[in-house]
């Protein structure tokens, strides 16, 4: 990171019971350099300051609001206030917060997706290119090791000319809500469209999918025909998508995400084909990553080993036979924000080829691509184009 300290680091949502706030500070604090200072933990004042007691902050840093976090961590001298937050709420806070710290000079990391909209999301680049703030969005799966030597298969040419990509991401969990006296056991606020947006599973998983393909092929997406479906009796979102994907280049693709997939964990998993070979790559068995050729027997490449890229090689922490994981890749997007962070703090410039991790522009894509496969999806999986960004 080069900074004689460690990054002071607030938090916004994240407080007792949510899991995801959990993931965020474990993977901050993982390199040892990023230290949680100040948070406002929920809406409730009551259960932030609960919070705030659990993780053993000083109460004066715990808020009740993240207006009163802004105010009085911007009244701080600027040895002592925070240099960044974490913003871990729900789809429809993420911009008001993030605007009202880039505008206090703080610098965001932010769960996905974007915002609430793709309006808001023009918005708020706008926001982050006005302030000169980093802004990371944390599409954790690009921080995997063998992610990064897939997305760098494809730049060098391994794969040749990309012909066609298929992502699918089915899980199961909420298949047991087609039983009527279960449906209340998995209610939460994703399947509420003034809260989550237009879309719950496209917009809570099937951005993860869409952002994965376009992180390892460099494709961006074209034009969308989307079959949308809500199985779960009172829904009002959806809870399973098929999308057939034009991307450029001319490449063809396969774009699946279910929360209805009985037997399915967390099976996000992607292959692209090229004229040369192909790879495949499974979330649940992150390590390895899988080449294949029309006249070759297929090779199986594993994490932490000389003969990967510098990239992948620079994204782990354990030595070769020693699994990496969940964590680890989200701890990435982290190290990678903080570097930023400190070159900033700094006055450093930026390098050459930019910082690894997901930006405010990946996640203004993430908000198209959840927008026109809903478009799609209500006139009847016709084809939409992208829009323009």
């Amino acid at each position: 990171m080069n900074l004689p300290r460690k990054l002071r680091m607030g938090m916004v949502g994240g407080g007792r019971g949510a899991f995801i706030g959990a993931v965020h500070r474990m993977a901050a604090r993982l390199d040892g350099e990023i230290e949680l200072v100040a948070g406002c933990f929920s809406a409730d004042p009551a259960k932030s300051r609960a919070s705030g007691a659990d993780l053993h902050l000083d109460p004066a840093r715990v808020y009740g609001t993240y207006e009163e976090m802004v105010a009085r961590e911007s009244a701080l001298p600027a040895d002592q206030r925070i240099d960044f937050v974490s913003i871990v709420t729900r789809n429809n806070t993420h911009f008001p917060v993030a605007k009202a710290f880039l505008e206090a000079g703080f610098h965001v990391v932010c769960d996905k997706p974007l915002c609430f909209s793709l309006a808001e999301g023009r918005k708020l680049r706008e926001v982050v290119r006005r302030t000169g703030r980093v802004f990371a969005l944390t599409h954790n799966y690009t921080g995997y090791p063998m992610v990064k030597e897939a997305r760098e298969w494809v730049r060098t040419g391994r794969l040749g000319q990309l012909l066609k990509v298929v992502v699918e991401y089915p899980q199961g969990y909420a298949i047991t809500a087609l039983e009527a006296d279960k449906v209340s056991r998995i209610a939460n606020w994703r399947m509420d469209p003034n809260v989550s947006g237009v879309s719950n599973c496209m917009g809570d998983i099937g951005t993860h999918a869409h952002n994965l393909a376009r992180y390892i092929t460099g494709l961006e997406v074209e034009a969308i025909c989307a079959e949308l479906s809500t199985f779960i009796p009172g829904r009002l979102l959806d809870d399973d998508g098929n999308c057939l994907v034009r991307f450029s280049q001319g490449v063809k693709g396969i774009l699946f995400a279910s929360q209805i997939s009985s037997g399915e964990e967390n099976n996000l998993n992607i292959r692209v084909f090229g004229t040369k070979g192909s790879l495949q790559w499974f979330q649940e068995n992150p390590n390895e990553l899988i080449f294949k050729k029309a006249d070759a027997p297929q090779q199986v490449l594993r994490r932490g080993n000389g003969y990967l890229g510098a990239a992948a090689r620079g994204a782990s922490r354990t030595p070769f036979a020693h699994p990496e994981g969940f964590i680890e890749a989200f701890a990435n997007i982290y190290r990678g924000a903080a570097v930023a962070i400190a070159d900033a703090i700094a006055g450093r410039k930026a390098p050459k080829g930019g910082y690894d991790f997901p930006t405010v522009d990946d996640g203004l894509a993430g908000m198209a691509f959840i927008e026109t496969a809903v478009k799609s999806g209500r006139a009847g999986a016709k084809w939409v184009r992208f829009p323009k960004l």
